[in-house]
């Protein structure tokens, strides 16, 4: 294998479609407000890819340190089969750190400098929890990941910070409708996330892994998935609909199709390599729904 496909396959780029939805969703609604600047958004998706990257490192060190990857089912990980040294991803868990943090900053510095130090320094500061969220993870001994947490932190970075953040360096303004969409994205990028859960189920049951899968069973994590989309779904709709404007605003409704396909897929998957390929179908279709979500509403006025 040659050099750099195994940092390429360590680091996942089939979850940026999901990484970089809620930016997107951001900066369409920014937009919609008379709001945008393309370098802003540049950098923000920049950012975004930095601690993607950053955050399926120190997974795949992680969970290969402490042997979850083991007997896993699916896509090789690259610690825990030897390819990639635990030294050599830990100095680049390292390096994403820094890159992260140093982007991070700059995107801080240059969408709210006008705004004061302080709301600056306030985003950095989100930007720093950012990035331990994406390390501790899965590694240290307290890692929330295998405590069930997890759910509720890419609820709030993929979900909450990711869009309201982005939508306020746009605009330097909030309101409190704004927990609807960045709640409907957020939902539907935790089922990723749940999906992936539920393919690993018994290995990290044997490891130790207590993600809600594993706590409340698989039929029960299935009701759980098709919650966290219908939800998504309803949020959506009931934000278009307040929004107002033309029939545009409905646009989202073309995903439709998709997360019903989604929800029967899951009802027919109990094994591991069932729900390998519908991981990848929710990240795009998360991706299309937000972009037919912001560009819907900003079609409608």
């Amino acid at each position: 294998m040659s050099s750099i496909k195994p940092w390429l396959l360590a680091a996942r780029l089939r979850t940026l479609p999901l990484a970089f939805s809620c930016i997107i969703l951001g900066n369409l609604l920014a937009a919609t407000a008379g709001s945008f600047n393309l370098s802003i958004l540049i950098l923000s998706l920049l950012t975004t890819l930095l601690f993607q990257v950053l955050s399926n490192y120190a997974n795949d060190y992680g969970d290969g340190v402490k042997g979850t990857d083991d007997q896993r089912k699916g896509e090789k990980r690259m610690v825990s089969s030897g390819i990639i040294s635990r030294k050599a991803m830990k100095r680049a868990v390292y390096i994403l750190t820094l890159l992260s943090f140093i982007s991070a900053t700059l995107l801080s510095y240059l969408a709210l400098i006008d705004s004061g130090w302080t709301l600056v320094l306030l985003f950095v500061a989100l930007g720093c929890l950012a990035i331990l969220a994406a390390l501790f993870y899965t590694i240290g001994d307290t890692a929330y990941g295998y405590s069930g947490w997890g759910d509720f932190f890419v609820l709030l970075f993929f979900g909450w910070v990711g869009v309201m953040g982005s939508y306020y360096i746009q605009t330097s303004s909030l309101s409190i409708v704004m927990l609807m969409p960045s709640t409907a994205v957020g939902l539907l990028a935790v089922g990723v996330l749940n999906l992936n859960n539920m393919r690993d189920i018994e290995t990290d049951t044997i490891a130790g892994k207590f993600s809600i899968p594993v706590r409340i069973g698989l039929p029960w994590a299935k009701a759980y998935h098709i919650a966290l989309i219908v939800i998504a779904f309803d949020l959506a709709f009931f934000y278009a609909q307040m929004k107002g404007g033309d029939t545009w605003r409905n646009l989202f409704l073309l995903a439709a199709p998709l997360l019903l396909w989604n929800i029967s897929s899951v009802f027919r998957a109990w094994k591991s390599e069932d729900f390998e390929p519908l991981l990848k179908r929710l990240a795009i279709t998360t991706l299309l729904f937000s972009i037919l979500l912001g560009l819907g509403i900003y079609l409608s006025y």
